[in-house]
């Protein structure tokens, strides 16, 4: 069984410590990936693996880690987990590859990740530290799925590439509805993302 602190350590970030709603980090990717679904979905896993298995090495070798170097080597982890990534996906997902293009690279310096290793990575137990990674990871997919899931479904009237509005529903073929070109622009994100935290709040803040 998952001791108490094992427990909040996974669960926290998935609603009350969420990295994006509440520390409001990672934003740029969730801007920058999100007009389509497939593409969120890829880096929210991409992410959680990443932040999962760093977490765990870092735990795993933190006591033997010089103080003075330790954000390289958290660096080397990381870098060395991006690149397996990154060449798995170029193996087995081409397309959706070319479509993150730079921005599984830059997962690197993705902040919730360098903030868990140097955080909690660093102090507390190789359990502790995977349930850590993989509840920041899935709390950083969550946001970027359903900003992702409004901008496909309302910009193109599609969800993983699939025609979900139905084309007689289009004002070219005599029905009423027309797709919101801002959904596909990034400010457009940035509101959704905004949305998001004001709903976030609010349940929250009743709650309290």
């Amino acid at each position: 069984m998952l001791s108490k602190n094992t427990k909040e350590a996974f669960l926290n970030p998935l609603n009350l410590n969420n990295p994006v709603l509440v520390q409001i980090l990672g934003i740029c990717s969730a801007l920058a990936v999100t007009v389509q679904l497939k593409p969120a979905l890829v880096m929210g896993v991409s992410v959680t693996i990443i932040v999962a298995l760093s977490n765990v090495v870092i735990s795993l070798i933190r006591k033997s880690i010089p103080m003075r170097i330790r954000i390289i080597v958290q660096l080397v982890v990381v870098a060395a987990l991006v690149t397996i990534v990154s060449e798995i996906l170029k193996a087995f997902a081409y397309d959706v590859a070319m479509q993150l293009s730079v921005y599984i690279g830059l997962i690197i310096t993705n902040c919730i990740l360098m903030g868990r290793l140097e955080a909690f990575a660093m102090t507390n137990s190789p359990m502790e530290s995977l349930m850590d990674g993989l509840g920041n990871g899935l709390g950083y997919a969550a946001i970027l799925i359903i900003v992702a899931f409004f901008r496909e479904l309302l910009g193109s009237g599609k969800l993983l590439g699939y025609q979900i509005i139905p084309e007689s529903w289009y004002i070219t073929n005599g029905g009423w509805y027309e797709n919101c070109g801002m959904m596909l622009m990034p400010a457009m994100a940035l509101i959704l993302v905004g949305c998001v935290i004001w709903i976030h709040r609010s349940i929250n803040e009743e709650k309290k």
